[in-house]
């Protein structure tokens, strides 16, 4: 597996400290999903690294098989929550959720980790709900800030605990979105949690699900952000040694399939069958066999060979073909399947931040929306495509004008006009 495989042999388990787990599927080198290239830079050698992932069989948790700093990928960071419509409908569902199952009130704590830009806390501050943001990207702590969201600008760890404590005060719950995989030092992370939390507060996480990326061939949601990929199994154990306990679990469809996990100090509340069934699931389903994880591997190499194939024929045929969206997983899709200018000639994205900027490793450039329908290309190559319905709507009048839109994941489809 080359040098990542080697990198791998020479640590252990990020989870449990056992031996270093084998790699299951190895995506080369690549840019950081997030480093996004300034025009400028564009002739700039991109700086890479292995991305390859593993599954250790002592604590089932699925990782890299190295890792970057966090420092190096979230002090700045590219990514602004509040430009889905879609995700802003389900932060403001999770909110009231919340609000109304443990009953939160102008007298409870709302502490939020990996905050973004006040994306869900707004909701429960609405609410008359006192809340506190932790995020460590700067350019989006300072944008939650001025819509009113009082934000730590800070990585959340042991060490920022009493400062929390201090400033805010124990939690009655701890929110936590898409941040439990960007953690290397998951267990410390996890303990910070413990002491953060009331004693009869709860902690909510929600993340992408390894079943899911198995099943739907999900594999672009890989990349050097995402250090670890749940499943409850892991979660459970990794609970546990932190003094918590999942007592709930839900699975929600957001992000192609995430589930929400609930944890509080263990023995503070009765376990829910949903989580016992669905770790049920996961030994029925394979999830606890490296075997299944190695299939996957041969699955993601089909999928390449499927799309490039697609891509290369509607070149031949003299179609012209752009893309739609700038999210991370857009570029690992792009950077594995060695897609770049010579079949997509440009990409389009909501964000005003990433607009002018190029698609690391690719260099695509990075459009304003209006531009697909203005240049008209023949078909869109949907990078985002958890949210293509979102997309499409978005996009009527190209797809009037002739336009096709094509989904690459979890089989590589051109979507009938108007359809998703």
């Amino acid at each position: 597996m080359g040098e990542a495989q080697g990198q791998a042999e020479a640590r252990r388990c990020l989870g449990c400290g056992g031996a270093a787990p084998p790699i299951f599927l190895d995506l080369g080198r690549t840019p950081l999903a997030n480093s996004y290239v300034r025009a400028e830079d564009a002739e700039r050698a991109d700086e890479t690294f292995p991305l390859a992932v593993a599954y250790c069989e002592g604590c089932h948790l699925v990782q890299l098989a190295e890792t970057v700093s966090p420092e190096k990928m979230f002090s700045e960071y590219a990514y602004f929550s509040s430009y889905s419509e879609s995700f802003l409908a389900h932060a403001r569902r999770m909110a009231d959720s919340y609000i109304e199952r443990f009953g939160l009130t102008s007298e409870s704590r709302v502490l939020e980790i990996a905050s973004n830009d006040g994306y869900l806390l707004q909701y429960f501050k609405r609410r008359g709900i006192g809340v506190l943001g932790v995020e460590p990207a700067g350019n989006i702590a300072r944008v939650a800030r001025e819509r009113g969201i009082p934000t730590m600008e800070c990585f959340f760890e042991a060490g920022a605990v009493g400062a929390i404590l201090s400033e805010f005060g124990d939690a009655d719950l701890i929110a936590g979105n898409n941040v439990l995989a960007h953690v290397p030092a998951i267990n410390g992370f996890l303990s910070a949690v413990a002491a953060a939390l009331k004693p009869r507060g709860v902690a909510a996480f929600e993340f992408p699900y390894i079943g899911e990326l198995l099943a739907n061939a999900e594999f672009d949601t890989i990349y050097h952000e995402h250090v670890f990929y749940y499943s409850l199994s892991a979660i459970e154990g990794l609970a546990r040694r932190a003094g918590l306990e999942v007592f709930d679990v839900e699975r929600t469809a957001v992000h192609g399939g995430s589930v929400r996990v609930f944890m509080r100090h263990q023995g503070r509340a009765p376990i829910v069958s949903a989580a016992a069934e669905l770790l049920e699931q996961e030994k029925a389903n394979g999830l606890l066999s490296f075997e299944r994880y190695r299939s996957f591997g041969r699955e993601v190499a089909k999928l390449k060979e499927r799309l490039c194939g697609m891509l290369g024929g509607l070149k031949a045929d003299g179609r012209r073909i752009a893309a739609y969206g700038a999210p991370a997983k857009g570029n690992t899709l792009l950077n594995y399947c060695g897609i770049g200018r010579e079949t997509l000639e440009f990409t389009v994205d909501r964000s005003p931040h990433k607009q002018g900027k190029l698609l690391p490793g690719s260099h695509l450039s990075i459009l304003a929306p209006e531009e697909l329908l203005g240049r008209k290309p023949d078909y869109a190559l949907i990078l985002p495509w958890n949210i293509a319905g979102e997309i499409v709507g978005q996009q009527r009048d190209y797809v009037r004008a002739g336009g096709r839109f094509i989904v690459p994941v979890p089989i590589p489809r051109v979507l009938e006009a108007g359809g998703a």
